[in-house]
C-alpha cells in the first residue's frame, strides 16, 4: 500500500517538471515577440487593406464611365473577399512554408488553414498570424490591380475565376521564389516590398488579359474621359497614405528602416507627380488632375522594390524616372500598339515596378546615399540578378495568364455581349446604378 502513493507522487513530479519545461519553452518563444514591432505591422496591415478598399476601388471607379462605376467597385470588393479565403486555405502555406525537395519553386501545405500557427508563434519579432495578415493584404491588392486592365467589358464570373486561379498559379509561386526562400531569394534578388511580386506580375498580366479579352467598343478613337476626376484624386490620396504601410510595413519592425522606407516612398511619389505634371503642361498647355495623380501612383510603384535599400537621393532619381518612363509607356501601349489596357496598369505598375527593380542595383550604393549591396556583390552582378528575376517573373506570368484565360473560356465567356457593354455593367451584371438622376 505504501508504494502506490510513492508512485503517484513520482508521477506528479514528472508531470510538473514536463509542464514547467513546456511553460519555459512557451515563455522563450513569447520573449522573441516585440510589442512595438507587432503594433506597427498591425497598423501597416490596416493601411495596405485601406489601399484596396476603398483607395484602389475609388481610383479605378472614377476613371471609368458612370454606367460602370459600381461594376469596378464590385470587382475590387469581390477580389478582396475571395483572395482572403484562398490565402487562408492554401495560399499562405504554399508561399511561406517549407516545400521540401521542391522548396526552390513552391512551398508545402503544412500551414494550410493556419495549421500550427498560434497567437504566440513567432515570425521574427512579430506573431506569425500578424505576418499572415500583412501578407494577405498584398495577396488582395495584387489581383485587384489587374481590374484596371479590363473594366467595362468583362463578365463578373470570368473576372472572379481569373482572379482566384491567377492568385494561386501566378502570385503564390512568385511570392515563394522571392520572399519565401525560393530560388530567386537564394540568388539574392532585391525586392523590398513588391516591385516584382506585386507590380510586375499585375502589370504583365494586365497586358495579357487586355489583349485576350479585347478592347472596349470604339477604342482608341471613341473612348470617353473619366467620369469623376475628383473620385480618382480621392482614391489616389488613399493609395498614397496606404502605401506607407505597404513599404514601411515591409521592414516588419518599428525601426529606422521603416522610417526611411516611408520617407523615400513619399519623396518618390511627390517628384513623380511633379514630373508628370510638367510633361503634360509642356505638351498640352494644361496640367490635368488625372495626369497629376497618375504620376503619383507611378512614383509609388517605382520606389516599392527599392524602398528598403535607397536613400532620399535615390528616391528623387526614381521619382523622375517614374514620371518620364511611365508617361511615355502609357502612350506607347495605347497609341502605338493599340492595346486597351484601360487604366494603364502595365504602363504604371508593370513598367514602374520594373524600373525600380533594375535601378536599385545602382541606387542602393552608398554613392547615392543607399544602404549598400550585400558583402562582395558588385553593382553589375546585382544588375544581372535583378534582370534574371524580372525576366523569369514576366515569362511565368505571361505563360500562366494565357493558360488560365484559355481554360476559363472553356467554362464561361469572359467578354460581355455588345448589348451589355453598351448598356453598362452596373445594371446588366449587378442590377444597380451608381447614379440615379
Amino acid at each position: 500500500m505504501g508504494k502506490a502513493p510513492s508512485k503517484f507522487i513520482y508521477f506528479l513530479f514528472i508531470l510538473t517538471a514536463f509542464l514547467g519545461v513546456s511553460d519555459t519553452a512557451t515563455a522563450q518563444e513569447a520573449a522573441k515577440l516585440n510589442g512595438a514591432d507587432t503594433a506597427w505591422v498591425l497598423t501597416a496591415t490596416a493601411l495596405v487593406l485601406f489601399m484596396t478598399l476603398p483607395g484602389l476601388a475609388l481610383f479605378y471607379a472614377g476613371l471609368v464611365r458612370s454606367r460602370n462605376v459600381l461594376s469596378v467597385l464590385m470587382h475590387c470588393f469581390a477580389i478582396c473577399c475571395a483572395a482572403s479565403v484562398v490565402w487562408l486555405a492554401v495560399g499562405y502555406s504554399l508561399a511561406f512554408s517549407d516545400g521540401g525537395a521542391a522548396n526552390q519553386y513552391i512551398g508545402g501545405l503544412s500551414k494550410a488553414f493556419l495549421a500550427g500557427v498560434g497567437t504566440d508563434t513567432p515570425s521574427g519579432s512579430i506573431p506569425e498570424v500578424v505576418f499572415f495578415m500583412f501578407q494577405m493584404t498584398f495577396a488582395i491588392i495584387t489581383p485587384a490591380l489587374i481590374v484596371g486592365a479590363y473594366p467595362e467589358r468583362i463578365t463578373f464570373l470570368g473576372m472572379l475565376l481569373f482572379s482566384i486561379f491567377w492568385l494561386l498559379l501566378v502570385y503564390v509561386p512568385v511570392t515563394h521564389w522571392i520572399w519565401g526562400g525560393g530560388w530567386l531569394a537564394e540568388m539574392g534578388v532585391m525586392d523590398f516590398a513588391g516591385g516584382l511580386v506585386v507590380h510586375l506580375t499585375a502589370g504583365v498580366s494586365a497586358l495579357v488579359i487586355a489583349v485576350m479579352v479585347g478592347s472596349r467598343r470604339g477604342f482608341p478613337k471613341e473612348v470617353n474621359p473619366p467620369h469623376n476626376p475628383g473620385m480618382v484624386m480621392i482614391g489616389a490620396s488613399m493609395l498614397w497614405v496606404g502605401w506607407f504601410g505597404f513599404n514601411g510595413g515591409s521592414a516588419l519592425g518599428a525601426n529606422g528602416g521603416a522610417g526611411m522606407a516611408i520617407a523615400v516612398t513619399h519623396i518618390s511619389a511627390a517628384v513623380a507627380s511633379l514630373t508628370w505634371m510638367m510633361i503634360e503642361w509642356i505638351k498640352h498647355g494644361k496640367p490635368s488632375l488625372i495626369g497629376f495623380v497618375t504620376g503619383t501612383i507611378a512614383g509609388l510603384a517605382t520606389i516599392t522594390p527599392a524602398s528598403g535599400f535607397v536613400g532620399p537621393m535615390g528616391a528623387v532619381i526614381l521619382g523622375i524616372a517614374a514620371g518620364l518612363i511611365c508617361y511615355a509607356m502609357v502612350h506607347v501601349i495605347k497609341q502605338r500598339f493599340h492595346i486597351d489596357d484601360s487604366l494603364d496598369v502595365f504602363a504604371v505598375h508593370g513598367v514602374g515596378g520594373l524600373t525600380g527593380t533594375i535601378l536599385v542595383a545602382f541606387l542602393a550604393l552608398p554613392a547615392f546615399d543607399g544602404l549598400g549591396l550585400a558583402r562582395g556583390v558588385t553593382a553589375s552582378h546585382q544588375l544581372w540578378v535583378q534582370f534574371v528575376g524580372a525576366a523569369a517573373t514576366a515569362a511565368w506570368v505571361i505563360v500562366l495568364s494565357v493558360v488560365i484565360i484559355r481554360v476559363i473560356r472553356l467554362v464561361t465567356p469572359m467578354r460581355v455581349s455588345e448589348e451589355d457593354e453598351t448598356e453598362g455593367l452596373d445594371i446588366t451584371s449587378h442590377g444597380e446604378r451608381g447614379y440615379n438622376f
